[in-house]
């Protein structure tokens, strides 16, 4: 199995900044030291191309964040403070889940160390978002004719209205989002199935939601799968509003992971949130759905 990183996930924020930027270095080292992954499935994620982010963003947009002529309002809705620093490594996001979409076509799965931006629009960015890596390299796939049917599998806490403002009308593309019924963002874009889960919700409810939508997945028989792997459903998450125990997580894993091995659906994963205090709890919980990969991987082979 490939997994992408790039140092440029982890840049330079002003001091006390909400966004815990530091995870993604955290969790490559976490996996390294823990022997959940090795250092030769680890590569290097190249930058995307203006011609691949445009698949899914406007030309406009796509400059300027290069430029550092954003209109202030998007970099405000968005959350991070512009440098090209903050370019760059949205461009290393996005080339992550391309590079890990193309190894999935090849080994069955691949991961990307980041991504799962989204709340990133056509023409703007918002919640931590810049570039929407999943509708890139969803459109990319299209492009090159590589599959026909993709299912992206979103369980962040948070709504992809980006995935769903960018992609909803894409054709043979199925969106699938279990959230926060009032957890950001407030005005929702209608996912091909969203099921909206309240305040507090357990590990029941959760799981049998999932179980619910997955259904409706297994019907639309993808031939690709994107997962966006958030875990800040977990308890301990500062934004998440949920009570998903790690057991919870690691089970919701299990069973979208077991579909597409079992299946051989390629499948590739994204990060997605996570911002529980301690940020060390989030970093768990990431690693925990590299266990479940590793763990049905074996049973496999």
């Amino acid at each position: 199995m490939k997994i992408f990183y790039s140092d440029l996930y982890s840049f330079p924020l002003p001091e006390n900044h909400r966004f815990p930027i530091e995870k993604y270095r955290m969790l490559r080292d976490f996996l390294l030291a823990n022997k959940v992954v090795y250092p030769e499935q680890l590569r290097e994620s190249p930058l995307a191309t203006e011609n691949e982010l445009i698949l899914a963003h406007s030309l406009n947009y796509v400059q300027s964040i290069q430029t550092g002529t954003v209109d202030r309002q998007i970099i405000k809705r968005i959350g991070f403070p512009w440098s090209y620093k903050l370019y760059l490594r949205s461009c290393a996001s996005v080339g992550g889940t391309i590079s890990a979409a193309k190894a999935a076509l090849q080994d069955g799965i691949a991961g990307n160390l980041a991504g799962g931006t989204h709340h990133a629009h056509y023409d703007r960015g918002e919640g931590y978002c810049v570039f929407n890596d999943i509708a890139v390299a969803t459109r990319y796939l299209k492009k090159e004719k590589s599959v026909e049917r993709i299912a992206i599998i979103d369980l962040d806490v948070h709504q992809g209205n980006g995935n769903s403002s960018i992609l909803k009308d894409d054709e043979n593309v199925f969106i699938f989002s279990i959230h926060g019924e009032k957890n950001y963002p407030f005005i929702k874009i209608p996912s091909h199935l969203d099921i909206a889960l309240p305040p507090g919700a357990t590990d029941d409810i959760y799981l049998a939601a999932l179980l619910k939508g997955m259904d409706e997945v297994k019907k639309f028989e993808p031939d690709f799968i994107f997962y966006q792997m958030g875990v800040d459903p977990l308890e301990f998450d500062d934004l998440g509003q949920m009570s998903i125990t790690f057991n919870g997580l690691i089970a919701r894993d299990e069973i979208v992971l077991s579909y597409a091995l079992h299946n051989q659906i390629p499948i590739a994963l994204t990060l997605g949130g996570g911002y529980a205090k301690p940020i060390e709890k989030t970093v768990e919980a990431y690693a925990n759905t590299y266990r479940v990969v590793q763990k049905l991987l074996g049973k496999l082979s």
